[in-house]
C-alpha cells in the first residue's frame, strides 16, 4: 500500500521505466492527484472551509466515511488526508481483514499515540465488514486512537452500524461529469507523469472513452492506457510499414493519433453511437419506450443495453420506467409501478453497475405486463373538463361540516356513510351536477383491469342510483 498512497516524487518521465523504457506503474496510479488542487470533481465537498478541505489541508481531525461510486476519488482523498496529518498510515481491506487484524492495528496505534504519533487507518470496502468487525472500531474512533478514513460504494446508512456512523463525517462523492472525465483524460495525455504528449485523441475516440468511463476516472485512465499502449506498440513494430499514417507532427516530436477504432480494439468494446445531448439520445429513448409499450421485451432490453453502455444516467432511465408504468400499463398491472419505483430506489441506494440488473428487471416486467391507457385517458379528460369550466360547486352533502355555522349552510346534510352499508357502497351523488354520469376511467379487458371492468360497472350502477341532487338554497 505504501507505493499506492505515498509514491516517491516521479522523475521527469513520470515513473521509473521498465526494460522497454516505459513507465511500469499503471497510468491511474501515476496520475493520482498529489495535491488538493489536482482533484477533479467533487467541488461540493471541497468548498472553502468545508470539513473535507480542512482534513486534506491538515487543519482538521475527524474520522470520515467516503461514500460514492468507483473511480470518484475516495482512495485519493484518503491518501491526501494521511499525508496532511503527518501520522502513520495503516490500510486494511474489508475483503481480507478480520477482527484480529483490526485489533492488531488499534493496539499498534495506541502505542504510537503514547509517543504523540497519530495513526490514520484506511479501510476500503468498509460495507463488507460484519457488525462485529465494525464494532471493534468504535472505541478507537471515539477516542481518536485512530483517525478512520473508510471508503464504501454502498449507502452507509444501510451498511454501516449506527454507532460508527454517529462518530464519523459521512461525505458523499458524486460520479464525475463528462467534462470532468475529459479533463482527467487530457491531463493524463499531456502530464509528464502520464503519457507526456506521446499521443493525442480524435474527438470520436475521446467521446468513446468518456462513455466507457461512466463517471469513473480509473476506468477512463485504464482504457486510455490500453489504447495508447496498443498504438505505441504498433508504431514501434518495424515489421509494420504504415506506422506513420495518422501521426501528427508536434514540433520536435511526433504524437501518435488514437482514433475510435484503436479504443475499440484495445478494450474490446464497440463504440455506441449515442449522443446523450443529440438525436440518438431521443431516438433510442423513444425506441425503448415504444418497445415496452408494444410488449417487445427483447427489443426493450436491447435499447436498455445501448443506453447503459453509452453511459446514460441511470436515474433518467429509472424516471422513464416510472412514467411508463402509469402511462401505458396503469391498472392493468398495478404492481408495474411498484417495480419501477423499486428499481429507481436501487439506482439511488446501490448505484451502477449493479443497478443495471434492477433496471433490466423493471424493463422486463413492464414489457411483458398487460397494457392500458386508462390512467392517461382518465386524467386527460378530467383536466380538459376542468379547463373548459366544468367545475361546478361541490354537492352540499359532501362539503366540510366541521366548523361553526356549517350545518346552517346545509353542509354535510344528507351525507350517507358508505361503511354503514354491508357492501360499503351506497347510492349517492359525488360529482358536481354538470358531471353526474360522466365516465373518465374506462378499464380495458387486459390484465387486472378485466376484474376492475366488472366491478366498476356494479359500483357505478349502485352509486348513480342516488340520482342528481339539487343544492338547497343557502340560508342567511
Amino acid at each position: 500500500m505504501d507505493s499506492l498512497f505515498d509514491p516517491a516524487p516521479p522523475p521527469p518521465s513520470g515513473e521509473v521505466p521498465g526494460a522497454d523504457g516505459r513507465p511500469t506503474a499503471p497510468l491511474a496510479v501515476r496520475m493520482r492527484p498529489q495535491t488538493l488542487d489536482e482533484i477533479i470533481g467533487q467541488q461540493h465537498l471541497l468548498g472553502k472551509a468545508s470539513p473535507l478541505r480542512r482534513l486534506i489541508s491538515g487543519s482538521g481531525a475527524a474520522s470520515v466515511l467516503l461514500y460514492g461510486p468507483p473511480g470518484t476519488g475516495k482512495t485519493t482523498m484518503a491518501s491526501l488526508i494521511s499525508r496532511a496529518t503527518g501520522g502513520r498510515f495503516e490500510a486494511l481491506s474489508a475483503l481480507s481483514a478480520g477482527v484480529k487484524e483490526v485489533r492488531a492495528v488499534i493496539d499498534v496505534a495506541r502505542r504510537r499515540l503514547i509517543d504523540g504519533q497519530q495513526t490514520v487507518l484506511f479501510i476500503d470496502e468498509v460495507h463488507r465488514f460484519s457488525k462485529t468487525q465494525q464494532d471493534a472500531l468504535l472505541d478507537a474512533v471515539e477516542n481518536r486512537i485512530v483517525l478512520l478514513v473508510a471508503a464504501t460504494t454502498e449507502n452507509p446508512s444501510f451498511s454501516v452500524v449506527a454507532p460508527l456512523l454517529s462518530r464519523s463525517l459521512v461525505l458523499r462523492l458524486q460520479p464525475l461529469s463528462d467534462d470532468d472525465i475529459v479533463e482527467v483524460i487530457e491531463r493524463a495525455i499531456t502530464d509528464p507523469r502520464g503519457l507526456g504528449g506521446a499521443v493525442r485523441l480524435t474527438d470520436e475516440a475521446r467521446t468513446h472513452l468518456v462513455a466507457v468511463a461512466g463517471g469513473d476516472a480509473r476506468r477512463a485512465l485504464t482504457a486510455l492506457e490500453a489504447s495508447a499502449d496498443s498504438v505505441i506498440s504498433h508504431a514501434d513494430d518495424p515489421a509494420d510499414g504504415d506506422t506513420a499514417a495518422g501521426d501528427v507532427d508536434e514540433g520536435d516530436r511526433v504524437a501518435l493519433v488514437i482514433d475510435v477504432a484503436d479504443v475499440e480494439a484495445a478494450i474490446d468494446r464497440a463504440a455506441v453511437r449515442y449522443d446523450r445531448d443529440g438525436d440518438q439520445h431521443y431516438d433510442v429513448t423513444s425506441a425503448f419506450i415504444k418497445s415496452i409499450r408494444g410488449s417487445d421485451v427483447d427489443a426493450a432490453v436491447h435499447y436498455l443495453a445501448r443506453m447503459i453502455s453509452a453511459g446514460e444516467d441511470p436515474r433518467f432511465i429509472a424516471r422513464r420506467l416510472m412514467v411508463h408504468a402509469s402511462e401505458d400499463i396503469g391498472m392493468a398491472d398495478p404492481s408495474a409501478l411498484q417495480t419501477a419505483v423499486a428499481a429507481a430506489q436501487v439506482v439511488q441506494l446501490v448505484g451502477m453497475p449493479e443497478a443495471k440488473l434492477a433496471l433490466t428487471q423493471a424493463t422486463i416486467h413492464l414489457a411483458t405486463a398487460p397494457k392500458s391507457p386508462g390512467v392517461v385517458a382518465a386524467i386527460g379528460e378530467a383536466m380538459a373538463d376542468v379547463a373548459a369550466g366544468k367545475s361546478g360547486p361541490v354537492p352540499p352533502h359532501l362539503r366540510d361540516s366541521h366548523y361553526a355555522g356549517a350545518k346552517a349552510m346545509g353542509s354535510g346534510k344528507g351525507y350517507r356513510y358508505p361503511h354503514d352499508d354491508p357492501d360499503g357502497v351506497v347510492p349517492q351523488q359525488y360529482a358536481p351536477d354538470d358531471l353526474v354520469g360522466v365516465d373518465y376511467y374506462r378499464p380495458t379487458p387486459h390484465g387486472f383491469e378485466r376484474e376492475i371492468f366488472t366491478r366498476l360497472g356494479k359500483l357505478r350502477s349502485i352509486i348513480r342510483r342516488g340520482g342528481r341532487r339539487r343544492s338547497p338554497p343557502a340560508q342567511a
